[in-house]
């Protein structure tokens, strides 16, 4: 995963697909956006591996996580290993 600042996104590269998670920092806060997966990458587990890992980097920089997108919202709600991130 790398983090595209000037995009404010995470992108996950797959196969020369990007998967990306829209956001915004805040104090104490990482705000995800939008969550997006490419239509050929959609039910592969890409969205849910990318948000594993940026549940890992909110965690190094010590932030909850406020998701406005659903399916991060969701994901992070039927994470038992990070639920406790979800603001």
């Amino acid at each position: 995963m790398r983090d595209n600042a000037e995009r404010q996104r995470f992108e996950l590269d797959l196969d020369g697909q990007i998967v990306f998670a829209d956001y915004e920092r805040r104090p104490g806060l990482l705000v995800i956006r939008y969550v997006y997966a490419p239509p050929a990458l959609r039910g592969t587990g890409a969205a849910g591996r990318l948000m594993a890992m940026v549940a890992g980097q909110a965690r190094a920089e010590e932030r909850r996580i406020l998701a406005l997108c659903g399916y991060a919202r969701g994901w992070l709600a039927m994470s038992r290993a990070h639920r406790d991130l979800l603001a």
